[in-house]
């Protein structure tokens, strides 16, 4: 094992812990230029004013700027730890917004002045729309350099040496986190020395006792806890405090398998806080909003796209003179049979030689797949490139059959292999896109598959079917792991 002295270390030059500071640098000036241009264009309402009304207007540009900026760092709108995630900015600036109009409709209300309501909601509007829009920008600035490996956060991985393992794996897998492990400290399943020198390629350091030490060489500024019995209660206490007085953040690792944010809340007691874990998406509201979002926008999709889809009936029509819909039995939600509906994008017997083929499968253990299925025709080739084989499933959708975000709607002998937790994505109804379409598509293997189906089982939500129906154009765009 190597000794602590041997942890390669930057040291605390000009460029340690500066990714806050750069963000900062970019998004206050945003911030300040927005409200600057909201106050001057809710002055430009008021023009025809006379004086002192137009004065108090005018002393309004300088105000809204001070204002605006003082609300979104109340609501923790650059605050570190959720600069870097989109949601959490947006949940930011509706904090600072209500707490705004809060504060202006008691202002106004104490001392009688009577503010325009074209001004109020021209500033307002600016405001909300040029700092959500320099929000999401800067997100993905911020995301497009931590992919490229730089504005990361070294970090200190500290555990039992399976989970720890796992949490680097984790780690690695979302650079968009900002965590770069550098270290670990961890002992062997029985809390005996590790034998080998690294874990997935991080070197071990020594036990956990060790943490703080390996936080001083290697100039870590987050430490990662991953379960370990002998950091509970008042050692972790102690290593929180240790880490308070060096600035470097604690992440807390619960070990509770792909279980979303907002199902997660403290529980507190007087001795103990306890972690609650809600039901997955048990309310019915949620349920119900699902079903008409799927009916709202299918409908307003099918009326937009329906010149597209005529074309493509053409084009599969005149390509070979076959059928122009394909037609699969597909298992839905609660293990019920349904029809499900695509254009057809291989030859008319494509069904009688997939026996032959089988053994040449690229797909996983479940799933057959070819990269350069011969059965696949000229024009099936372009429209299974961009996923535009799929759009009949909007008629699948306004039925009733499907969902616009679900589980991957399976085959029945796909559902005749699964084993008791797979069965599970039968819960809710299979999707035209879903998390296994924005995170590769034919190229992941059946566990990450399954991992994914299960984790929006488990967690979905509206919001979150939005903002996977957003990443599911980039997805489409860029195509990857499509054939």
């Amino acid at each position: 094992m190597p000794a602590l002295d041997e942890v390669h270390s930057t040291g605390r030059s000009a460029g340690y812990r500066t990714w806050h500071s750069r963000y900062l640098r970019r998004l206050v000036p945003c911030d300040v230029l927005t409200a600057l241009v909201a106050g001057a264009a809710g002055l430009a309402t008021q023009l025809e004013n006379v004086m002192p009304a137009l004065g108090l207007y005018m002393l309004g540009v300088p105000a809204v700027v001070v204002v605006w900026v003082g609300a979104l760092a109340m609501a923790d709108a650059y605050g570190s730890r959720c600069l870097a995630v989109g949601s959490y900015q947006l949940r930011a600036v509706a904090r600072a917004t209500i707490t705004l109009l809060a504060a202006v409709a008691i202002v106004a209300f104490l001392s009688n002045i009577g503010l325009s309501r074209i001004y109020l909601f021209t500033v307002m509007s600016l405001l909300v729309v040029g700092s959500l829009v320099a929000r999401l920008v800067l997100v993905h600035w911020l995301h497009s350099n931590r992919r490229q490996g730089r504005l990361m956060q070294r970090t200190v991985v500290v555990g039992r040496a399976d989970s720890v393992a796992a949490l680097i794996q984790s780690v690695s897998m979302e650079p968009t986190q900002g965590l770069l492990p550098v270290a670990a400290c961890a002992t062997d399943v029985n809390g005996g020395e590790v034998r080998s020198h690294e874990i997935a390629g991080v070197p071990v350091v020594g036990p956990p006792r060790l943490a703080i030490e390996a936080v001083d060489v290697s100039d870590a500024e987050v430490v990662a806890v991953a379960s370990h019995p002998d950091l509970a209660g008042p050692a972790l206490r102690r290593l929180t405090w240790a880490l308070e007085e060096r600035g470097v953040e604690l992440i807390v690792a619960p070990g509770l398998l792909d279980v979303a944010g907002p199902r997660l809340s403290i529980r507190p007691s007087q001795n103990l806080s306890l972690l609650h874990v809600e039901r997955p998406a048990a309310a019915r509201t949620h349920v119900i909003s699902k079903s008409v979002m799927d009916l709202c926008f299918a409908a307003v999709l099918v009326l937009l796209l329906s010149p597209v889809l005529l074309a493509i009936a053409l084009a599969v029509k005149l390509g070979d003179g076959g059928p122009v819909f394909f037609r699969q039995q597909r298992v839905g939600v609660s293990g019920e049979y349904f029809a499900m509906l695509k254009f057809r994008t291989m030859v008319v017997d494509a069904e009688a030689h997939l026996a032959r083929l089988a053994s040449r499968s690229d797909g996983n253990t479940v799933l057959f797949k070819m990269k350069d299925d011969p059965r696949v025709t000229k024009v099936g080739r372009v429209l299974r490139r961009y996923s535009l084989d799929e759009l009949p499933q909007l008629f699948n959708v306004l039925k009733g059959d499907m969902s616009l975000v679900g589980p991957r709607p399976p085959l029945p002998r796909e559902v005749d292999q699964y084993e008791p937790d797979a069965r599970r994505r039968l819960r809710v109804k299979p999707g035209m896109t879903g998390l296994w379409q924005v995170s590769g598509r034919s190229d992941l293997s059946w566990e990450e598959s399954l991992r994914l189906d299960l984790h929006y089982v488990d967690n979905w939500s509206p919001i979150g079917d939005l903002h996977i129906l957003f990443r599911t154009v980039n997805a489409v765009v860029n195509g990857p792991g499509a054939y």
